[in-house]
């Protein structure tokens, strides 16, 4: 059976309100019916992510407003949220030079893994993770709003729901310092650290030391050391070596994407059925994930708003989208000449995101085949 995906173009071809991208969001929910589901008094968590220090192309507080407006509007409690990625305090106010703020979004905007990223409750997943360590804010809640900034991802191919589930419902960490009770576990499949595999392909430009959220690489003795017990096994070290001299003991990708659909499976599994609702935004699609200190231009033009309650569903409408859309001059698609009825995604970054969403489809989370009904 094929599912329902609600979809706001972001083509605005008059000059009035009701054809802006923000009327559309508001269809979307009305179509959504939050009275339906959110229950008086009821806390949702609007799951999202906050951005990094030179990375803005996140979902834009505007947006974020008239989700917490419309759960206020039911009766609901809503709260803006993500889990630590850098460290806490640092992420908060990430936030809010992102405009992600009390003030802008009209509701309280926390860490779902508290301020040091360890609040979190063990949950069982599928053959490759075991367990997930889910966000205690998250956990406990009973309905969410899950809100994506559809995107490139270097290992997952593409950023969409199931990517800010898997990733961003964990904890960034664990009281016993164990990276594998954390979200490092996602990512690799051993005990290994990032490390310089080969010191004489290292030239020291000191990417890797920059870029790393936990301050795990440090220089020492003419070279770089990785403190094991802070590294998360991100692989953002790996990403930015220019050199190719570091490496990450990590997952394969089958393995990896299949990780992925398990991570995002468990936090759901905390929520009974009709509880969560998924909101893509297939804006200012950039290559890189929003968690890398930077943004590129866009590799297709923007798409709009799609809303469904099924997280395949919503998920395949967006990457059938992202992909058959044409790629834009001057940004990574046109760097690795892909071309208008290639997959602009999938070419662009060598990595296939379709294989996660259909390890979710394979899981039973939900339908990939859709009816895209624009609103």
């Amino acid at each position: 059976m094929s599912s329902t995906v609600c979809f706001a173009t972001a083509r605005t071809p008059r000059w009035d309100y009701g054809a802006s991208q923000v009327a559309g969001l508001e269809r979307l929910i009305e179509r959504m019916d939050f009275g339906g589901w959110i229950e008086q008094g009821e806390y949702v968590p609007i799951k999202t992510h906050f951005g990094s220090p030179g990375a803005h192309r996140v979902v834009r507080p505007r947006f974020l407003r008239v989700l917490a407006d419309a759960v206020k509007a039911v009766g609901g409690k809503p709260l803006v949220c993500d889990t630590v990625r850098i460290n806490g305090w640092d992420y908060l106010e990430v936030a809010n030079q992102n405009g992600i703020n009390v003030q802008a979004v009209g509701c309280p905007v926390i860490l779902a893994d508290g301020i040091f990223g360890c609040d979190s409750i063990e949950v069982e997943a599928g053959p490759v993770l075991g367990s997930v360590r889910v966000a205690a804010a998250i956990y406990d809640a009973t309905a969410m709003i899950v809100v994506s900034h559809c995107k490139g991802h270097i290992g997952a191919g593409y950023g969409g729901a199931i990517k800010n589930l898997a990733m961003g419902g964990a904890a960034g960490r664990h009281r016993s310092g164990d990276w594998k009770q954390a979200r490092g576990h996602l990512h690799a499949a051993s005990g290994e650290s990032t490390v310089v595999r080969d010191a004489e392909l290292c030239t020291m430009c000191l990417q890797c030391l920059h870029v790393c959220p936990t301050e795990a690489i440090s220089e020492a003795d003419g070279g770089l050391i990785v403190d094991e017990e802070k590294c998360w096994r991100c692989g953002r070290c790996e990403r930015v070596c220019p050199e190719g001299a570091i490496q990450l003991e990590k997952r394969g990708e089958d393995e990896f994407q299949m990780a992925l659909a398990e991570g995002a499976q468990a936090v759901l599994s905390t929520f009974e059925p009709g509880k969560v609702v998924y909101f893509n935004f297939a804006l200012e699609v950039q290559p890189e994930c929003d968690c890398m200190p930077m943004a590129d231009t866009p590799i297709v033009q923007d798409q709009g708003i799609l809303a469904a309650t099924d997280i395949v569903a919503v998920e395949q409408a967006t990457l059938d989208m992202i992909n058959r859309a044409i790629p834009l001059p001057d940004s990574l698609a046109a760097d690795r000449g892909v071309e208008a009825g290639q997959r602009v995604l999938t070419e662009a970054l060598g990595v296939d995101g379709q294989l996660h969403i259909d390890a979710a489809a394979q899981i039973g989370m939900g339908s990939q085949a859709y009816e895209l009904v624009d609103v």
